[in-house]
């Protein structure tokens, strides 16, 4: 199975290197040197990881063959695939890759359905589910232990406890701006 791992940045310095925007919480055994990645558009790629090192909080790589700038530049917006055995389950308990989440039937926690997840977005702040309701809709469900209660990959279902206003219309609110 093929996970995407990184998204290549923008070229730094002119000896060849870039940012990424890393996507896995294993980026040590990901974009490690040595790693062979896939990459979509596919004709950038495959791509060999030659060295990597963190510089003012961000991740950089070389390639194998990406020796200056342009080289480098030509490779932005490039997204790295790593293949990983399907079986293979992410070291923290309560870790999961995307392909796991993804299909999962989203409930709240008195059992009235919501919809099912088909996207997982990664923002820097946080992750979102993408849920797609019955009616075509769809909403978007902050994956925070504080909403997300329950992950059960046996019943293949995610058990949700919302804050009023998050997947309905029904926002409580707190206090009245007019009051007399």
């Amino acid at each position: 199975m093929q996970l995407v791992v990184a998204r290549i940045g923008r070229a730094h310095g002119i000896r060849g290197e870039v940012t990424v925007e890393v996507r896995t919480d294993e980026p040590e055994l990901r974009l490690a040197p040595g790693a062979v990645l896939a990459t979509d558009p596919a004709s950038t790629g495959p791509l060999t990881i030659e060295t990597g090192r963190v510089h003012s909080g961000n991740l950089l790589l070389r390639f194998e063959g990406v020796t200056d700038r342009n080289a480098a530049e030509a490779l932005r917006n490039t997204l790295l695939i790593a293949d990983v055995d399907p079986d293979e389950l992410p070291e923290g308990e309560d870790e999961y890759y995307d392909h796991q989440l993804i299909d999962l039937d989203v409930v709240t926690k008195d059992g009235a359905e919501v919809g099912r997840i088909t996207e997982i977005a990664h923002l820097s702040s946080q992750d979102l589910f993408v849920v797609e309701r019955a009616d075509g809709t769809e909403v978007l469900i902050p994956f925070v232990a504080e909403i997300v209660t329950e992950i059960d990959l046996e019943e293949q279902r995610a058990v949700i406890d919302p804050p009023p206003g998050l997947i309905d219309d029904r926002a409580e609110i707190a206090s009245p701006r007019n009051e007399a």
